[in-house]
């Protein structure tokens, strides 16, 4: 099911995250590039665990990570504890 903007907003502003063109996003910033990766690693087996995985973009020591559902055309609740158990990194 589609969670509301409002909802989301509600849920995940204050961690960070924003909404944007149906997704919600989030800048991570790291201190070198091996770290950054390894941040997208954990990523990477969170999206496993979960089968809903995320648009992961990498410049430098800068991660974007942008999560939505094809399948349903916006932000769920199974978006929504991604996002949350991405924060637990």
């Amino acid at each position: 099911m589609l969670i509301s903007p409002d909802e989301i907003k509600k849920s995940l502003t204050n961690k960070g995250w924003g909404y944007k063109d149906k997704m919600i996003v989030k800048q991570f910033n790291f201190d070198t590039f091996i770290k950054g990766i390894q941040f997208i690693n954990s990523v990477a087996e969170l999206a496993e665990l979960n089968n809903h995985h995320p648009d992961i973009y990498i410049n430098f020591t800068n991660v974007k990570i942008s999560i939505t559902s094809h399948d349903m055309g916006g932000v769920t609740t199974k978006c929504v504890n991604l996002a949350n158990q991405i924060n637990s990194i």
